[in-house]
């Protein structure tokens, strides 16, 4: 009498080697070098009989809530808190949510559960991507031109994806992560045979300010200055408060880029009604390892060193100090991204993310 409520929406999964039953098949068998396999953006729920297993990928999150029921146990799936608490109150079980109750599928993991019922068992992690320490030789240009060759890669078959009548944006700073992402979408775009009329670099302006000087300075310097487009916003617009309801979350270093990313896309959904398609550059500093070491007192070079995957899941799974409500690293922060775009109506993407992309950073 165990019940499974999947509220993901499957138009969210991109995938571009298999269909969503197949990838749906792999996620079922638990077979982790079955679902590495499975390449694109995908949060994927499969269930047999009572046993549930979940799989996503860095950019999608994934929550679950188990409840008590009379007949069995519930789980209920969905990309945010709100939604699960929704379902909850229209089942009549209201009364048993709470925030730190839900669970996040940690990225790049099959989480397994089995539904039997009181007390419930401890989920069952299994790794599904590791990367290769050192396989890239000593030589910093081979590694830059596989990095960005991976990098245009995935947005090949990003583009090939999308429909091919819709525009392209690119959430642009000037900085180095989101200058990546324009210059090789515009490189891959003219490879492809692509008018890269449809591309803009949306920049977010507050009136003069470093990113409105960086971005113009970064592009015109290419003679690209034409793509340039600057998005007008104020600081009495921006709400912590509904940033935080946004995005669910409070770390402060999210909450300010889930802040700014929620003032872009409202005023580029402003200004284009119409527009769907976002490119970005999160998770570029995370594949570099680029934050700075001496603002976190719990970290030394040997810790960042050697937890492979630091920056991108937090502790890792199975630690004392690893969070089954929020995950951890990007895996956790990747919602300031996704949340503001996708409240925005907007189809975001970073390449950055990828595991290709990872597996040469």
């Amino acid at each position: 009498m165990e019940r499974v409520v999947d509220l993901l929406d499957p138009s969210l999964n991109r995938l571009h080697n298999l269909s969503l039953d197949e990838a749906r098949a792999r996620v079922l068998s638990g077979d982790p070098d079955a679902v590495r396999t499975i390449d694109g953006s995908f949060a994927i729920l499969a269930r047999n009989g009572k046993t549930v297993r979940m799989a996503r990928s860095l950019d999608r999150p994934m929550r679950y809530f188990l409840a008590k029921r009379h007949e069995g146990p519930a789980l209920i799936v969905a990309d945010r808190m709100d939604a699960i608490r929704a379902q909850l109150e229209r089942e009549g079980l209201a009364d048993q949510f709470h925030p730190s109750y839900t669970r996040m599928v940690p990225a790049h993991y099959v989480v397994e559960i089995q539904l039997l019922g009181c007390p419930d068992p401890d989920p069952v992690y299994t790794r599904y991507f590791t990367p290769e320490r050192n396989s890239q030789p000593a030589d910093l240009d081979v590694i830059g031109a596989r990095y960005i060759g991976a990098l245009a890669d995935e947005i090949a078959k990003w583009v090939s994806s999308v429909p091919a009548n819709e525009p392209i944006g690119v959430a642009f700073s000037g900085g180095i992560d989101s200058g990546a992402v324009f210059l090789t979408t515009y490189h891959v775009l003219r490879k492809l045979g692509i008018s890269p009329s449809r591309l803009k670099a949306f920049t977010l302006d507050f009136g003069d300010g470093p990113d409105g000087r960086q971005a113009r300075e970064f592009l015109e310097r290419l003679n690209l200055g034409l793509f340039l487009e600057t998005i007008p916003a104020s600081l009495d617009d921006i709400d912590p408060a509904e940033t935080v309801r946004t995005i669910e979350d409070y770390k402060p270093l999210d909450v300010e880029c889930a802040a700014m990313g929620l003032a872009l896309c409202r005023g580029i959904r402003k200004r284009y009604p119409d527009w769907k398609l976002l490119l970005d550059g999160d998770g570029g500093d995370e594949n570099l390892k680029d934050y700075p070491i001496e603002e976190n007192s719990e970290l030394t070079i040997r810790s960042v060193v050697h937890n492979l995957m630091l920056y991108h899941e937090g502790w890792g799974v199975g630690r004392i100090k690893h969070s089954l409500t929020y995950s951890g690293g990007l895996s956790r922060g990747y919602v300031r991204t996704y949340a503001p775009a996708r409240q925005m109506g907007f189809d975001a993407f970073s390449p950055f993310t990828r595991p290709s992309v990872i597996n040469v950073s």
